[in-house]
């Protein structure tokens, strides 16, 4: 049976879209984040989710929990480019005066649309930028953003509308940053992502212009063990391949994690240290500060987003079990 059912965290509503196998908890007056997964066959949950008693840090950073929208990901040095004749100054919010993460936090969203269906559930939520003074004060053009969840047994598929509804071209750049339970078993779960290359990092973590070659995560292509691996690393999408990570443990329970093509061009992977509790797999369209990059934007993949155009970035996670 497929039903969307109302709970609360801190106190905020949170929306439950349940199947047989899987509850997926949003809670849209706080960014619009998946903050739970719980598998009902194997009683365990997907990803990281935070305990109320995360309150004061989840409302600091966000995205450490759940699958975080992230717009744009990733650095920005200074936090400052041009785009268009535009001036763009985002908050200075991390090391060495630069942003990180983007301007999409705590907001909240309006619940739009539900839907009960014998086959699938979903809700949609909307949010406009020009309504939080905080966004169109770093990002002046304004957008309009519509999230569609929607669960169908054990997958689950996010779907991001965007719509320019400003009078001049919009640089444009998403990921998300999904925390994955290991539970504490690395030695139990191997990665495959499909990656050529790793972009080089300066001291300020932010990218130089260069791809160097996958060295010690060669393996990555046809499956990493994650025992002893520590990640905190952007790489390259292999362009003839499918957009599709999957995180799979010993006992043949596999995560499949895609996202839509041509737009998705990187992933970044991240364990927090040593790899033990999480490891976080992070599509991205728009590469670490890409509008003061050295690469084109064909490589970057920041997207530019024409007045009134309108695009839809996917990603989709299926789970499947042993």
């Amino acid at each position: 049976m497929y039903q969307v059912t109302k709970g609360q965290w801190s106190g905020q509503d949170t929306y439950i879209l349940n199947s047989d196998q899987l509850a997926v908890t949003l809670l849209p007056g706080l960014g619009n984040n998946v903050i739970r997964i719980w598998d009902k066959v194997l009683e365990r949950d997907v990803l990281r989710k935070p305990e109320e008693s995360d309150y004061e840090f989840y409302m600091q950073k966000p995205y450490h929990f759940g699958i975080p929208i992230l717009i744009p990901p990733g650095r920005i040095r200074r936090g400052k480019f041009e785009y268009s004749g535009v001036q763009y100054q985002f908050d200075q919010n991390t090391a060495n005066n630069n942003h990180i993460h983007g301007l999409h936090r705590t907001q909240s969203w309006k619940v739009t649309d539900l839907q009960e269906q014998d086959d699938y559930c979903s809700i949609t939520t909307t949010f406009y930028t020009k309504e939080d003074p905080n966004w169109i004060r770093q990002y002046p053009t304004p957008l309009k953003l519509e999230v569609v969840l929607e669960l169908r047994g054990t997958e689950l598929k996010q779907t991001l509308h965007v719509q320019n509804l400003g009078e001049q071209s919009a640089p444009f750049g998403y990921g998300v940053h999904t925390w994955f339970m290991i539970d504490g078993t690395p030695d139990q779960w191997n990665v495959q992502v499909p990656v050529d290359a790793i972009y080089a990092l300066d001291e300020e973590l932010i990218t130089t212009g260069k791809v160097v070659s996958l060295g010690e995560f060669s393996e990555l292509p046809n499956g990493l063990n994650l025992q002893g691996v520590n990640l905190d690393t952007v790489f390259r999408g292999t362009q003839d391949q499918p957009f599709e990570a999957q995180l799979t443990r010993n006992d043949g329970l596999k995560i499949k994690y895609s996202a839509n093509q041509p737009y998705f061009k990187h992933w970044v992977l991240y364990t927090k240290g040593e790899a033990d509790q999480f490891i976080c797999l992070e599509p991205y369209t728009w590469l670490t500060d890409a509008p003061n990059s050295k690469f084109g934007s064909d490589v970057t993949g920041l997207i530019d987003m024409q007045p009134q155009e309108q695009i839809e970035l996917t990603i989709t996670l299926d789970i499947e079990h042993p």
